[in-house]
Parts: structure tokens; C-alpha cells; sequence
């Protein structure tokens, strides 16, 4: 069964794609959300609720659902960190009763990242072999050990991938191993090094995957030097040249160096949308969901 969701027909389509980023709370009162879902206008084609990266929040399988009822199409996160097989295909088969067609399979940070360094991961499948069993549930209306569905089932899955993990070989080697495994769009990691992520692209291009697959870049508004620096030194992943750092710290105060990260963002998706294959971005808020329309209107989107 096809998938029907927008964010399925834009990339059908020719349309450059925006997609953006919204971290539940700890919080159990629908204000604070209402508030995040006032922040995405038309221009986005689908939010990704993330699935507890950082910290303990509302699940992203609910939140996903509070999301669309607010009229905002979610892009539902599932992590290979925090469940078994059981616990994830059972999530995936209530995220079809609820209406979600949107769902990003990636295997998460280490919990020593989160808030909760001292809680067991899981881990007991990687990020391909989730997208697979998606891609079965769909195509082949069974489950991993076989059992057969009942019902038809439409999801649009995708993944994540870093431009920057080297070898560059070994890169774009698992990026081939998600979309043959059915990933139908990749969303990146934050992007401040333009060069860098146009040589990853370009040999993504070599293996013909811009063609199999929609590639979605991501930018993060930064809001300080302090954070910049903090992200790079937390997070692998985050790769954040020194170039960047001193721009924000030679800004000026608080106020002057968030200003300094929304131009900067504006500057990177301007060079991003000259990429050959790339097709559009998705905003990494990080949380701070109110700058998403500053960043489109900065970058005049």
C-alpha cells in the first residue's frame, strides 16, 4: 500500500522539502505543545517528534498523535536503543491504528548522553534491520518472526546519516544499506561545513542514491558560541569548525550571537540549495521551536 502522507507526495514530486524538528517535554499539559505546533506553518511538509534524545520526555508515539490532531503532520521517531524487537514492532503496529504514516528508524544516542546515564540500553536490532522489518510489515504484511498481519499497512520510513563519520568508503557504504533496506527519504546531521557535505553528496550521487531516495540536509540554528561548543564537545556527530564558534563569539552578547546563528543557518541552506541531488533540509531546532520560522525567513524560504 502506498504511502499518502505529504510528506510522501512532496517527495513524489518536485518540490524542494522542509521538514523540522520538535522535542517533547517532561510536561503533561497540552500548552507547552500547542505552543510548537503554532511554530510550523505550510512551508513545512512534516515535523520529526523526537524520540527521547536527550532526556526523558512525552513518548514520541503520542506525541505524534497530539501533533496531527493540532494539524501537523508528524514524523513519528522510533529508537533501537530503548526496545527489543517485541516492544518496536508492537509500537509500529499501534502507530498504524493511530493514523501515523511517517516513521524515522534510527538507533539513538547512547544513553550516557541522556539525562539517565545509568539505564540499560537494548540495542537488540540496529537501525537497517528496523527499516527492513518496517519494510516487511508493509510490503509483506508480516512480522519479523514471520507472523503474519492483518490489515494493510502504509508508512513512509526513513533514516538518518552523518555526512562527516569517515572513512568516506564506509559511509556512504551503510547509507546504501538503509535505502536498499527500504528508506524512502535520509534526513543528516547538522550541516556548517558546506564543502565537506557537498563531497559526501557527491559520492552518495556516485552510487545513484539521490535517485532512490530523497536526501535531506539538516541545519541547526545555533543560539551562542557556549553552545556551539558544548554540542561539538558532547556530541560526535556535531561537527562544528572553529570558524563557526569565533563568528558567534565575535558577534557580540546573548542577543547578538543568536542573531549570528540564525544568519548563519540562512547562509548555509542558500548554499545548500545549489546541491546537486539534495532534496530540501530539515531543521534541527533542538527544542527551540519558535526559530523555525525565523531561520525560513532569514534564508528567504
Amino acid at each position: 500500500m502506498k504511502p499518502t502522507s505529504r510528506l510522501a507526495t512532496k517527495i513524489d514530486g518536485k518540490d524542494f522539502i522542509i521538514t523540522a524538528e520538535y522535542l517533547p517535554p517532561a510536561a503533561v499539559n497540552g500548552a507547552a505543545m500547542d505552543a510548537a505546533a503554532g511554530s510550523f506553518d505550510d512551508r513545512i511538509a512534516a515535523v520529526n517528534v523526537a524520540d527521547n534524545p536527550h532526556g526523558i520526555g512525552v513518548s514520541s508515539l503520542a506525541a505524534s498523535v497530539m501533533l496531527s490532531r493540532a494539524g501537523v503532520e508528524p514524523v513519528y521517531q522510533i529508537v533501537t536503543r530503548d526496545r527489543n524487537r517485541i516492544a518496536l514492532q508492537s509500537d509500529l503496529l499501534g502507530a498504524v491504528c493511530l493514523g501515523i504514516q511517517n516513521v524515522l528508524c534510527l538507533s539513538g544516542y547512547h544513553q550516557a548522553l541522556t539525562g539517565c546515564p545509568e539505564s540499560a540500553h537494548v540495542y537488540d536490532i540496529d537501525s537497517v534491520q528496523l527499516v527492513a522489518a518496517v519494510n516487511a510489515m508493509q510490503h509483506e504484511q508480516r512480522l519479523i518472526d514471520g507472523t503474519e498481519i492483518k490489515g494493510e499497512i502504509s508508512f513512509l520510513t526513513g533514516s538518518v546519516a552523518n555526512p562527516y563519520l569517515e572513512p568516506l568508503e564506509l559511509n556512504i557504504l551503510r547509507l546504501t544499506k538503509k535505502v536498499q533496506a527500504g528508506s524512502r527519504f535520509i534526513q543528516t546531521q547538522a550541516v556548517f561545513d558546506t564543502e565537506r557535505f557537498d563531497q559526501w553528496l557527491s559520492a552518495a550521487d556516485g552510487e545513484a542514491i539521490p535517485a532512490m531516495t530523497a536526501i535531506l540536509a539538516g541545519v541547526l540554528p545555533l543560539t551562542s558560541a557556549d553552545e556551539a561548543e558544548r554540542l561539538r564537545e558532547t556530541y560526535t556527530d556535531h561537527h562544528i569548525p572553529d570558524e563557526v564558534i569565533q563568528r558567534l563569539r565575535a558577534a557580540g552578547d546573548g542577543a547578538s550571537q543568536a542573531k549570528e546563528g540564525l544568519a548563519i543557518g540562512a547562509e548555509i541552506i542558500r548554499k545548500l540549495k545549489n546541491c546537486k541531488g539534495l532534496r530540501g533540509i530539515h531543521i534541527l531546532s533542538g527544542g527551540k521551536e519558535s526559530l523555525v520560522g525565523d531561520l525560513l525567513a532569514a534564508a528567504g524560504l
